[in-house]
């Protein structure tokens, strides 16, 4: 099961969302990965639930709470468990970008 659509049409309200690459010209966007699935569990040598790890990264150039919060709402209401939450920003030719990265669980049938 991919669960890219449930986070993309969830989210893409919200700001522009892309899977891994965001290409676009706006200057608040999310982007997301999965960076790990495994079995969470399995009867008859048949895996029944999946546990997806996923990275939703937001970068702005202005102020990101209202969004982040907006995000971990969202993902809550869906089944998606927050693991970790942490800030930076990075700069680029005297641009900061601000970058809040969050990482959630999530699990599925199969």
């Amino acid at each position: 099961m991919s669960i890219n659509p449930i986070i993309i049409n969830n989210l893409k309200g919200f700001a522009p969302t892309s899977f891994q690459k965001y290409t676009g010209k706006a200057d608040t966007y999310i982007t997301f990965f999965e960076y790990n699935q495994g079995s969470a569990l399995n009867a008859d040598d048949d895996e029944q639930i999946t546990r997806h790890s996923i990275q939703v990264d937001i970068w702005s150039k202005g102020d990101y709470t209202q969004l982040t919060n907006q995000v971990k709402d969202k993902l809550k209401q869906l089944g998606f468990t927050k693991i970790y939450e942490t800030e930076m920003y990075e700069e680029a030719e005297s641009v900061i970008t601000y970058h809040k990265l969050l990482r959630f669980f999530y699990f599925s049938r199969n």
